[in-house]
């Protein structure tokens, strides 16, 4: 194994476990969860061949929430309302606007933009996926 398919397993298994465990706090936080924790497993699966029997089922589960979530418009302008409340709610706590929110601050505040930021991309490529073709 030359230096550089070393270097790339590395980067794969660090960014793929990065994925997923982002994928696995958005589970419960505000955004597209499984298709994260999809995207991390399928990266770790390509380094780590035991973990590909989980990536189909997952990827079942993650497709079929994204169709979910544009199945009607009532659950797309609930979706959009909810990103765009999430970017408000980052520059929010950037601008300190409110001194008494808890860990005020552009750290909170950037988190918080691009998870809104993150779920108005999913929903936009979840409408696509589910009205191809």
């Amino acid at each position: 194994m030359t230096a550089g398919s070393k270097a790339k397993r590395v980067t794969l298994a660090v960014v793929g476990g990065i994925v997923l465990l982002i994928g696995v706090a958005l589970l419960v936080l505000p955004g597209p969860g499984l298709l994260l924790v999809f995207a991390g497993l399928a990266m770790l699966a390509s380094q780590f061949p035991k973990l590909d029997r989980h990536v189909d089922a997952v990827r079942d589960k993650a497709m079929k929430a994204a169709r979910e979530s544009v199945s009607s418009p009532l659950r797309i302008a609930g979706s959009v309302l909810c990103g765009l409340a999430l970017v408000a709610a980052g520059i929010l706590w950037g601008l300190r606007a409110f001194p008494w929110l808890p860990f005020p601050g552009w750290g909170t505040g950037s988190s918080l933009i691009l998870s809104g930021v993150l779920l108005l991309g999913m929903l936009v490529w979840s409408y696509r996926k589910a009205n191809a073709g």
